[in-house]
Parts: structure tokens; sequence; C-alpha cells
């Protein structure tokens, strides 16, 4: 049997062609044009119905361009690797950080990508940093990437894709979770 890989989040994840870069499992790119945190927040219950073996969660960047609050983003983000912890609880997560886009919105993204990367593994899953491979030293992502500053181009991509990989082989490494230590009480 095949396992299933769910790709949710929105325009970035959306334009991954994830099925023909991993041929070896069996994909679901749940990806939406400008989906924001809260509109994704209300599809969760589709990708627990899957039982899929793997989630991979893009989210942030609109939320960002709608200049919502770094801690309102975060408290999102985590509400979502939350929920699909807790409904899907031997399913592996890899939570990715908002990758870079124009230099106003550095100070923010870093700083919800710093709380996302702290969170990720209080519930067992993996953490994906895109920002050093896909940023200029300034934090603006770099030209080379994106011609907009904003969605990927090929490049972009294939930077994502070659990070994804070892992404995914380390994520298929580590437990799901780890049992509870009972508590005894005197």
């Amino acid at each position: 049997m095949t396992d299933s890989l769910v790709f949710i989040g929105d325009g970035l994840t959306s334009g991954g062609r994830w099925d023909e870069w991993f041929p070896e499992f069996n994909v679901h790119n749940f990806g939406v044009s400008g989906e924001t945190t809260d509109a994704l927040l209300l599809r969760l219950q589709q990708v627990s119905e899957l039982e899929p073996n793997a989630v991979i969660v893009q989210i942030g960047t609109n939320d960002v361009g709608w200049r919502r609050s770094d801690e309102y983003i975060v408290r999102n983000v985590e509400t979502i690797l939350y929920r699909l912890r807790k409904q899907l609880p031997d399913t592996r997560i890899l939570a990715q950080s908002i990758p870079p886009r124009e230099r106003d919105h550095v100070d923010v993204i870093r700083s919800i990508n710093r709380h996302i990367r702290q969170f990720a593994p209080t519930l067992h899953a993996g953490y994906l940093d895109l920002w050093p491979m896909l940023a200029d030293p300034d934090g603006e992502i770099s030209e080379g990437f994106s011609e907009d500053r904003l969605h990927l181009n090929d490049a972009g991509y294939a930077v994502w894709l070659a990070e994804m990989k070892l992404a995914l082989e380390l994520l298929y490494e580590t437990p799901t979770s780890t049992s509870v230590i009972p508590v005894q009480y005197i």
C-alpha cells in the first residue's frame, strides 16, 4: 500500500507539482490560492477524513499580506497543527515556515517562523525552515526565486523540493508520537 501525503496551504502549495515530484506517494494537493489560516481551519475535516500517512502544512503568507498580527497568525497556525494532531494521532505532520517575501514583511514573518519552529516539536511535528534557502541577506525573497517577491518560480520550487525531500526522509524516521508517561499520585 502506498503512503498518502496531503499538502495543505495557500497558493504556494497549490502551485507545487507534488504528485509529479513524489510519484512514490499517493499525493493530495489541498493548496488553495489566496488561502488564509482562518479558511484553512474550516477545511481541516476533509484532510482528517482521508487519514493520510503525512500532512505537509504551509500557510500564513496571505495573512501577512492582509497585515494580520504575528500573534494572530501564530495562534491560528498552532490551532491548525493542534487539531491535525488531535484528529490524526498516528499521522506524520510537517509544519513549514512562511517563506520570505517583500522586505516590509521580514520582521513579522521571522517572528511567526520562530514561534512555529518552537511549537511544532511539542506536537511531535517536524519543521522545515524555507527561509535560509530562499531569502537574501536583507530578508527579502531572492530575486532568482520569484518575479513578484511573493510567488515562487521554477527555481524557487526546485529549492523547496530539494529541502522537502530531505525533510520527508527525516519525518519518516521519526515516530509520530510518544507514549504518555503515567503520573503516579502519592
